[in-house]
């Protein structure tokens, strides 16, 4: 009983204790809020931080991550086999349109040539013989066309003379076509030898391009096909990136482009999206989408990494309230606008359009005055508000200027 004696005079001690002290901190937060600090009900104003309704342009960008590629790049190859005979480029050098890149031992391919014109030659001499041929043939069918209309001639000879001429005809039509057979092999014997001199083209203007690889030495027996070096055109770079399907549709070519990348930090370059693929592949649900970016100084490099951001829309003369102002209240968004001569916060829902990091784009209702960005969590429509202590003595300096110059 005594135990139980003690418990309760201490309970009792503690609960007049707790009692009083909730009486001096209501009477302290009463005292700090002062008279007109006090909303609808008695209830004490909230304590807030106000921003103006700004107008601004507001962009909606897209920001995505990708590659550098060459607007062009080929392999330089021989079409035939042979020993890597010279050299003449190296990685970085700058080719022209024509240029010799490499040459291949041509002995095999030279003889070759010799081979073709001088059988040529004997075909040309068969020619002569056989048309020489011919011409007699011709003669001897008119004098035995005569002798046989004069019935000099039988039946018989005059066929015979027929058939010798037929033959004739035969065999040169023969030897001029074996001509042609080896014009035919001695063209393209030239042609093979031509392909021992490995020479750069490519279509389309004469700005000079640079190797980018190169895959052999002097020295080496090449296959045909055998890639020699690689030849890239970096006068426009290739940016390319992989798009979701939330900003797929979004995007159209002719959008501007800011090209980043950590090789030179702190600068941006221009491009333009020039294609974009019509699919989304089934794997990663992403499509591919190329930025052209002139680099006529030649500091972009294939393979860099580059950060693209590129605008989707943009408004010049948007209304923006900062991200910190908007609320949820009743399942709509929007911000408490502050009646800074009432002292109380009025919730107006919105319709927003382009937000980005910081601001959000009020496109319905029109809004103008002030807004609350911190405290906001507290109010509920028609709250009281008081300012931060240096903000509220200027406000209420400003409120008695307005109310003396309505007295005058």
């Amino acid at each position: 009983m005594k135990k139980l004696l003690v418990v309760l005079i201490i309970a009792g001690v503690l609960g007049g204790l707790g009692w009083q002290i909730a009486i001096r901190v209501r009477e302290a937060q009463d005292q700090a809020g002062g008279p007109g600090m006090r909303g609808r009900g008695g209830q004490p104003a909230v304590s807030v931080e106000l921003q103006p309704v700004r107008t601004d342009r507001i962009s909606e960008i897209g920001r995505f991550s990708g590659s550098l590629f060459p607007r062009s790049q080929f392999v330089v190859a021989p079409k035939v086999s042979g020993r890597l005979e010279e050299l003449k480029v190296d990685i970085g050098d700058e080719v022209r349109p024509g240029q010799l890149i490499a040459k291949l031992d041509d002995d095999e391919f030279a003889l070759a040539v010799e081979q073709a014109k001088a059988e040529l030659a004997v075909a040309r001499a068969r020619l002569a013989e056989a048309r020489s041929s011919r011409e007699v043939s011709i003669k001897e069918l008119e004098r035995g066309r005569e002798l046989w209309e004069r019935r000099v001639a039988s039946d018989a000879e005059w066929e015979e003379v027929q058939a010798r001429h037929e033959a004739a005809k035969a065999r040169y039509d023969v030897a001029l076509a074996e001509v042609s057979r080896r014009e035919s092999q001695r063209d393209a014997a030239k042609v093979r030898l031509s392909y021992t001199e490995i020479r750069a083209a490519w279509p389309g203007g004469d700005q000079p391009r640079v190797v980018g690889e190169r895959f052999v030495d002097e020295g080496e027996m090449l296959g045909a096909n055998s890639a020699i070096v690689s030849i890239l055109d970096n006068s426009t770079m290739r940016a390319r990136i992989d798009v979701i399907e939330r900003d797929y549709a979004r995007l159209r070519p002719g959008l501007e482009a800011e090209i980043m990348t950590d090789a030179y930090p702190g600068e941006t370059f221009r491009g333009q999206v020039v294609r974009i693929a019509p699919l989304l592949r089934e794997t990663s649900r992403q499509a591919r989408v190329e930025i052209d970016v002139p680099n006529p100084d030649n500091r972009l490099k294939p393979g860099m990494f580059v950060r693209a951001a590129i605008e989707f829309r943009r408004r010049d003369d948007a209304t923006v309230v900062p991200l910190s102002a908007l609320v949820r209240r009743d399942e709509r968004r929007g911000v408490f606008l502050a009646d800074t001569e009432e002292m109380v916060a009025r919730f107006v829902p919105l319709e927003l359009g382009i937000t980005t990091s910081e601001y959000a784009e009020v496109v319905d209702p029109p809004i103008s005055g002030k807004i609350v960005t911190l405290g906001h969590h507290l109010l509920s429509d028609g709250a009281a508000i008081r300012l931060p202590e240096s903000r509220e003595s200027a406000d209420e300096g400003e409120r008695g200027a307005r109310r003396g110059e309505g007295r005058q």
